[in-house]
């Protein structure tokens, strides 16, 4: 097994080895243990999968070409069915040792279902972006139907103090329950965040990369959060220990994808690894009860997101395909002026890069990002008081 791929797949067991020196919660440790110890075993057999399923997407003939490379060599696409199939029974199977009695669990899992099936029928039938948005739309219903959370919002001391020296704006409450209002962000979010990975692609390994680094910052956040919630507050430590539960066996699966989406790529995720992707961190978001953060976790992608408006709005003309220019004289990638994302604004920022490089480089920016995510929450929860 390569080193980056064991020391990898070590940090699965980091939550049990944080939660045994901070916490005396043995029941929480040992249900995360199994899970780790049996996460481990469904990558090795999402990687196994994904191997035999190779040859059979080439004689269907789902392949594509790498628009980086100089070889016309197809390369089978719409991989991310795999591991999306494989979480999807990880998933359901942890119920038979955690008996997890949260009313949206089995919901939320309907909605990455809905996802993968979604995303698997773009990669075959090419669908529009319009039907893509609207039946993203879709398939956040079953979470929002099912959603027992709270619908409030905080309001930190300082705004309150800010707000009250306007004239006319009455003392606000510390917690507005905004209702109805609350369920259409949570599908605002779970919408932004299932298109948001699949517009940040152009290169080997990005997609997955950033999903493994966003996966192990939400599992980071839910450890801090065991750790500092008091035994009194047993629902909030539910909340995180089920995400937990969900994002090990999502890292793991990822990480069998990468291993084969890696530079120089031998597989092509497709649409269904983006949707599942952006749909199964949204929803541990939701079940988990820190929308708030996990919208931080995504800074990059709003970047992305932002860069890409006038070219999503049609202001400027948009190419399907807005990927770097690759020089085949030195094997770099250059930014297009034309192509508004953030792929092509690094390019011409920080100058042209190998391919393999970049992805690299734009997965530190990620992990960089999730400790911004971190600096942000504790200085946010540092004014509250």
């Amino acid at each position: 097994m390569h080193k980056t791929e064991t020391i990898l797949l070590s940090l699965l067991f980091l939550p049990i080895i944080i939660l045994t020196a901070f916490t005396g919660k043995p029941q929480i440790q040992i249900i995360i243990t199994i899970t780790s110890i049996i996460a481990i075993i469904v990558y090795f057999f999402t990687t196994k999968i994904i191997q035999k399923c190779i040859p059979l997407i080439e004689k269907v003939g789902i392949t594509g070409k790498d628009l980086n490379k100089l070889s016309d060599k197809p390369i089978p696409e719409a991989m991310g069915i795999v591991p999306g199939i494989a979480y999807l029974v990880f998933t359901i199977l942890i119920q038979l040792i955690h008996p997890i009695t949260l009313q949206e669990y089995n919901a939320v899992l309907t909605s990455i279902c809905f996802m993968i099936l979604l995303g698997f029928a773009d990669d075959v039938l090419n669908l529009r972006w319009r039907v893509k948005i609207y039946l993203s739309l879709v398939a956040t219903l079953p979470m929002v139907v099912s959603y027992s959370g709270s619908t409030h919002i905080l309001i930190p001391e300082f705004a309150k103090k800010i707000l009250s020296q306007i004239p006319g704006i009455p003392d606000l409450p510390t917690l507005i329950d905004i209702g109805i209002g609350y369920k259409l962000y949570m599908v605002l979010f779970t919408a932004f965040c299932t298109n948001s990975i699949n517009i940040l692609a152009g290169v080997n390994g990005l997609e997955v990369g950033q999903s493994v680094v966003i996966g192990f910052g939400v599992l980071a956040y839910s450890i801090l959060k065991i750790i500092e919630t008091p035994a009194s507050s047993a629902l909030t430590i539910e909340y995180h220990t089920v995400s937990i539960l969900l994002v090990i066996p999502f890292i793991s699966v990822c990480l069998a994808l990468l291993k084969f989406n890696w530079y120089p790529s031998r597989v092509f995720v497709g649409d269904t690894f983006t949707y599942f992707s952006g749909m199964a961190l949204a929803v541990i978001g939701i079940i988990g009860h820190f929308p708030e953060m996990m919208s931080l976790f995504f800074l990059p992608q709003i970047l992305n997101f932002l860069l890409s408006l006038p070219q999503i709005l049609g202001i400027f003309p948009c190419p399907r395909h807005r990927l770097a220019k690759y020089n085949p004289k030195d094997g770099l990638l250059y930014g297009v002026k034309e192509h508004h994302n953030l792929l092509n604004f690094w390019l011409r920022i920080f100058g042209p890069k190998n391919e393999r490089v970049l992805t690299i480089h734009l997965m530190v920016f990620q992990f960089v990002c999730i400790l911004l995510a971190f600096a942000i929450r504790y200085f946010y929860a540092f004014l509250l008081n």
